[in-house]
């Protein structure tokens, strides 16, 4: 019978969140804990906590909530809160919550185990928190929740000031790793059994800016091309201002890098758009999407968008939704505009009534929608690869289906005749009968299986342990690691 004391990280926020708690995991694995068998109580529970959404605090205080009498029948329980709530909250989460043992920031992820020691020797809450980044994550430990698909991080932090957005206060401005310590990252996962990476950073095609590089961004996309194995690129979130033509050029020539592309809008409004000091106008936008389709006619393109941004009028709003109409977004995140305390936005008069910010968030759902589905419909009849997917097909048992992912990232359900053994990262050819908004069914027999190097570490990864499946999440994914969660990247 194991002493090991057992761990289980709870994850809410954007991918880069995802990743720091795969790091989490790592490093407590490191230190002699256990990931928590499926269905029991932890004896130390980690929330990595996300800022940037108004409900964020109720969701965190509500969870802690829960634990308070778990704590109190388990005295010897540890609760650690972690990530941006972290960062920005630290005097008080053990004054709203005093049965919280450890809070620890955004720059200093890799002081968690010994926290949690001090914590339970001194019989005292630990509070740590650093205002600048130290070691970057990279090079911590990692417990990745994928066997054939991974996150890597190319840079941390931004340099923008976007009046809406908290993440620049807390996670610092930008810091970019070296090409070559990246590149030798993915080859290491490559050699693990890893087809397909995506590249992490708040604001991801600024990279190079620390080292005075412009085109560094499309270099790394091309260096990626060149490395034996890797089938899959992805990348996320870029920013419009920084989205140079190098780059779309390295996505069209590179065979490996995926024609998906998530750009953020946030507003389809130039007088919104200049008071959430983005930096740049609906035309450069509009510009961007006319010549990444030109390069990729296949591309699917994602965004995020923000509705009732204090003093958007009703010709701001129709502006959003003329956007929507040009650009034939293959999906689009959106949420209400909320306040978040510390951001300039939070301070603007003119804030939008709430029924009202209600109404256009439906009206903008609804053409979102309108245009996905439309954008998916065009797709029946037609031949995919699909990546085979672990986890994304919440119906897949009583529909009798396997789900995969295509090039462009969309989702497929697949019919699983003709794919006897087929694992989560190998992959399918099957033809498109189907279109829903929100993804893609292929309801004849699977025309090839191509079994790889991915799913054999799947299946390495499944005769081991498994891992603790903490990650509270829930929406469409951007590339296969893990769902996407409450909020995309800031950028």
């Amino acid at each position: 019978m194991s002493s090991a004391r057992t761990y289980e990280v709870r994850t809410h926020g954007c991918q880069m969140n995802v990743h720091d708690s795969e790091r989490l995991s790592g490093l407590l694995e490191e230190a002699g804990y256990l990931a928590v068998p499926e269905g029991e109580q932890a004896d130390v529970v980690v929330f990595n906590t996300c800022a940037v959404r108004e409900n964020a605090d109720n969701k965190l205080y509500g969870n802690l909530g829960h634990l308070a009498p778990v704590k109190a029948k388990k005295p010897d329980l540890q609760i650690a809160v972690g990530g941006c709530m972290a960062q920005k909250d630290r005097d008080t989460i053990t004054k709203k919550a005093p049965w919280v043992d450890v809070v620890f920031g955004t720059h200093n992820i890799g002081s968690l185990p010994a926290l949690l020691d001090r914590a339970r020797s001194q019989a005292e809450a630990q509070v740590e928190i650093l205002e600048s980044l130290e070691v970057f994550p990279s090079t911590l430990p990692t417990r990745r929740e994928s066997a054939y698909a991974a996150w890597v991080s190319i840079s941390v932090g931004c340099n923008n000031t976007c009046t809406f957005c908290i993440v620049p206060s807390l996670r610092g401005k930008e810091k970019d790793r070296r090409p070559g310590e990246i590149l030798a990252e993915i080859e290491a996962l490559v050699a693990e059994g890893v087809t397909e990476v995506t590249l992490l950073g708040q604001n991801v095609n600024a990279y190079g800016v620390e080292f005075g590089d412009r085109q560094a961004f499309s270099k790394l996309l091309r260096a990626c091309g060149e490395i034996e194995g890797l089938e899959r690129v992805r990348f996320t979130s870029p920013h419009p201002a920084e989205f140079t033509d190098d780059v779309i050029a390295a996505m069209a020539e590179t065979p490996n890098v995926m024609p998906s592309l998530h750009m953020p809008l946030q507003s389809g409004s130039d007088k919104v758009l200049r008071e959430m000091k983005r930096s740049y106008r609906q035309s450069k936008f509009l510009g961007i999407i006319e010549r990444v389709r030109a390069a990729i006619p296949n591309a699917a393109i994602t965004t995020d968008i923000i509705v009732g941004f204090p003093g958007e009028t009703e010709d701001d709003f129709e502006q959003t939704l003329h956007v929507v109409r040009e650009a034939r977004f293959s999906s689009a995140f959106t949420f209400q505009y909320s306040k978040r305390p510390g951001t300039p936005a939070a301070t603007l008069e003119n804030q939008v009534d709430p029924e009202v910010v209600k109404q256009r968030y439906q009206r903008l759902t609804e053409l979102v929608t309108e245009v996905a589905w439309e954008e998916n419909k065009s797709l029946v009849g037609r031949t995919v690869e699909l990546m085979v997917a672990e986890g994304e097909g919440r119906k897949d048992a009583a529909t009798h289906r396997l789900t995969g992912r295509g090039p462009d990232n969309r989702l497929v359900h697949f019919n699983a005749d003709g794919a006897d053994g087929v694992r989560p990262g190998d992959m399918v050819t099957v033809e498109v009968t189907y279109a829903a908004p929100h993804h893609l069914v292929a309801d004849n027999p699977v025309i090839a299986v191509r079994r790889t190097r991915a799913g054999d570490a799947w299946e390495r990864r499944t005769a081991a342990p498994a891992p603790s499946k903490g990650v509270g999440l829930g929406m469409p994914s951007i590339g296969v690691p893990a769902p996407l969660p409450d909020a995309p990247a800031c950028s």
